[in-house]
């Protein structure tokens, strides 16, 4: 196949029966062979789509398993062979040498078997008989791309999806048993890791659990190319088979150009494994107000920037806030500057005018403040933010590690990722603008436990998506103004996100300023987003730490594979 050319991709939602694999291979056989007769050049089912999904021990699924390659694959390579095609099919796999099973995908193509994945990251009930993958991330090349494989919890850990663009994939193909979880990461990881996404789901329900559909297909820039309907009926809708374009141009995309501005050795921490014997981290909930305070800047006027930041806070501001977040640069904004000696005349020490002014609010407000300011530490630069507690002492610093085009002229990157204890209050973390594109950020802030990440930022549209998938699938839909980035951060490191943002339309600020939830099905907490062009404060309240739901940060660091995250802190060549 010519690679410049679009070509079709199908996802099949189809609803396997429990213990009866030979009449699911054959059922699943006849949609797949449609879709191929339809065009398909990529064809993904869901997770463990032989065999159903719910089994109590290994006893139970012995019957069920297969080897790969083995007699499922031979079935699926047939299709694949007659119609030129790649299928990708969801399975529970026996590993011959071992007895081992696993949650596995199978790959096949034109000349018969390719590749496997094994899933890394479990949910509960394949725990009872399948053994964590062990064989990484792997990438196969295709004449229709590099093609890559997770499945279903995988991706609710950022690493997952990382580690196939890392690795060179071009195509994410996502077999999944969804009720909602998994799926509504598919077009944050499809954006920031410059990906095709191709997921099949099932419609039914089994075993009191209730798979949704919305099978869907997105684009590298995070756009929706296809999403099939939901169902929550318990005996699903009929099979389906979704189909979407797939464009080879797009391979090349904004999101794979950053994986070579990753700056691995800030990112090692990535790899610890501090569970369940982390005697650092918070181990109490806490009621937090905060505030994210949005308005348009004078660029290079302190003065006038002060004045409006002091009134939005006297003004709107409520009392008994805990946390108040101002945008990047908070009272020069983004210069534009030719040089580094350009930025002199703005920089000040931790003791600097403005600093000092900060200072005098935090203790007014009772608050503390994430503000931020271009750090003069001779002979270097930097795009800071700092903490400010409520005695109005600086007790955290974070240095902008991912430098974007307007501030790489003046700035050193800096090359530490760092929380910061408050007696009484929780773990907080901080990232500048552009370090939320890198997932690696979120990741390392996980691991030190942040119970809360602030971000201070000049957004303008150049990164991120408005949220699109089906918002049925929420308890509680997502606001107006959702943006892809700063929702990953949030859910991917299970901390509590504060935005704080510019307005403007003489420099295109785009506000969106917003307080994240950690999950749109935890009803309790909500996300709340500002408007794109009003000054404003936005102020919204939550309770840290959500140790009665699924998902907390406790339960993703005692999941985490650090094992496998290496290649997302080596300095090893990209495979692509």
């Amino acid at each position: 196949m010519n690679r410049q050319h679009s070509f079709k991709v199908a996802s099949i939602q189809y609803n396997p029966k429990l213990n009866r694999r030979n009449a699911n291979i054959r059922e699943l056989k006849s949609l797949v062979r449609q879709a191929a007769e339809n065009g398909a050049k990529l064809i993904v089912t869901p997770e463990m789509s032989t065999s159903g999904y719910h089994y109590l021990d290994r006893s139970a699924i012995s019957t069920y398993v297969d080897t790969i390659p083995g007699l499922t694959t031979d079935h699926f390579s047939e299709v694949a062979k007659e119609y030129g095609c790649y299928i990708v099919v969801g399975m529970a796999e026996e590993d011959l040498e071992t007895g081992l099973y696993y949650n596995s995908s199978a790959l096949v193509g034109p000349d018969g078997y390719i590749g496997k994945y094994r899933k890394i990251h479990q949910w509960v009930v394949e725990n009872y008989w399948s053994c964590w993958g062990d064989i990484g991330c792997p990438v196969y090349e295709t004449e229709i791309g590099n093609i890559s494989m997770i499945i279903c919890q995988d991706s609710t850990y950022l690493e997952s999806a990382r580690l196939a663009a890392v690795n060179g994939a071009d195509i994410l193909c996502f077999p999944t048993n969804s009720s909602s979880a998994s799926i509504s990461m598919l077009q944050h990881w499809s954006e920031m890791n410059g990906l095709y996404v191709v997921s099949a789901n099932r419609t039914d329900k089994e075993e009191d659990f209730q798979m949704i559909g919305a099978s869907a297909v997105w684009s590298p820039h995070g756009e929706k190319l296809a999403e099939a309907p939901i169902s929550r009926t318990e005996d699903g809708t009929d099979d389906d088979i979704l189909y979407s374009e797939i464009d080879p141009s797009q391979y090349d995309n904004p999101g794979k150009d950053r994986l070579l501005q990753r700056r691995m050795d800030s990112y090692k921490d990535l790899m610890l494994f501090l569970g369940p014997w982390d005697y650092t981290k918070n181990t109490q909930s806490r009621h937090v107000k905060a505030a994210a305070i949005q308005y348009e800047p004078e660029v290079g006027n302190k003065e006038a920037n002060l004045k409006k930041v002091k009134q939005l806070i006297e003004k709107k501001v409520d009392e008994g806030v805990h946390l108040i977040v101002l945008p990047e640069l908070s009272l020069i904004g983004p210069v534009k500057t030719r040089k580094k000696q350009d930025i002199h005349e703005y920089a000040e020490t931790d003791d600097g005018s403005t600093v000092k002014e900060m200072k005098r609010i935090a203790q007014e407000m009772d608050a503390h403040i994430v503000f931020g300011f271009a750090e003069k530490e001779l002979p270097h630069y930097y795009n800071s933010a700092i903490l400010i507690n409520p005695e109005g002492e600086v007790i955290g610093k974070h240095r902008k590690i991912h430098l974007d085009e307007w501030d790489e002229k003046w700035a050193t990157p800096g090359d530490k990722i760092s929380i910061t204890p408050v007696n009484g209050f929780g773990r907080i973390g901080m990232m500048i603008g552009s370090d939320a594109l890198f997932p690696e950020v979120a990741s390392v802030l996980a691991v030190k436990r942040a119970d809360m990440i602030c971000i201070p930022t000049s957004w303008n549209g150049k990164y991120g998506t408005e949220l699109s998938m089906n918002q049925e699938m929420f308890a509680k839909p997502y606001p107006n103004g959702t943006v892809s980035t700063w929702d990953a951060v949030a859910k991917g490191a299970q901390a509590y996100t504060i935005v704080a943002n510019f307005v403007g339309t003489d420099t295109q600020y785009r506000g969106r300023s917003a307080i994240y939830n950690l999950d749109q099905n935890y009803t309790e907490d909500e996300t709340v987003i500002a408007s794109e062009t009003e000054e404003t404060v936005l102020m919204n309240a939550f309770h840290t730490m959500k140790t009665d739901w699924w998902l907390d940060q406790e339960k993703l660091i005692l999941t985490r594979r650090t094992a496998f995250y290496k290649p997302l802190v080596t300095r090893e060549p990209p495979f692509f």
